[in-house]
């Protein structure tokens, strides 16, 4: 089994679906939110396209510490540099899975906060895990869409709004 080839496929496919929603991002509605415990527009947007750079943070790395102060989200302010933003990390991505072998995937990967340990998989588990955030994340990013009246491209088929695949 090729998990490589297999990674790299998915995540080319979720930047596709990825870039027809980022396409359609509404400048002016950054700082919306359906509700005060969501996270807004903008940063959420942010925050898929900064997923599709894991796959290279997880095979260089060990561990990522929210403590150390090592990792900021990027701050973001419109749609060109959404979409520059998300070239340039499914670029990086990719070419991580491209330059990795099988046995890359056997290492452990945790998140932590100040050293604690909250969560550890295998390099493999954590980049399902990331491909599945993307997912999950873009959902999110399409409720907030229709909450403001915002066609949605379809992601796996047609939409609502678009009927081709």
């Amino acid at each position: 089994m090729d998990t490589l080839s297999q990674f790299k496929n998915e995540l080319e496919a979720e930047y596709h679906t990825t870039r027809k929603f980022f396409e359609t991002y509404p400048d002016e509605k950054n700082e919306y939110a359906p509700h005060e415990k969501s996270m807004k527009l903008m940063p959420l947007a942010t925050h898929i396209a900064e997923i599709f750079e894991w796959p290279n943070t997880m095979l260089k790395t060990s561990d990522l510490d929210f403590g150390s102060g090592d990792y900021q989200p990027k701050r973001l302010s419109n749609k060109e540099d959404l979409l520059q933003a998300l070239d340039q990390n499914f670029k990086s991505g990719k070419e991580a899975l491209e330059n990795a072998n099988e046995n890359d995937l056997n290492g452990t990967w945790a998140l932590k906060n100040n050293g604690q340990e909250l969560a550890k998989w295998t390099k493999y588990e954590s980049i399902r895990h990331a491909l599945n955030q993307i997912t999950h994340h873009r959902a999110q990013l399409g409720v907030y869409y229709r909450l403001n009246d915002i066609p949605l491209p379809g992601s796996y088929g047609p939409s609502a709004d678009y009927q081709g695949f």
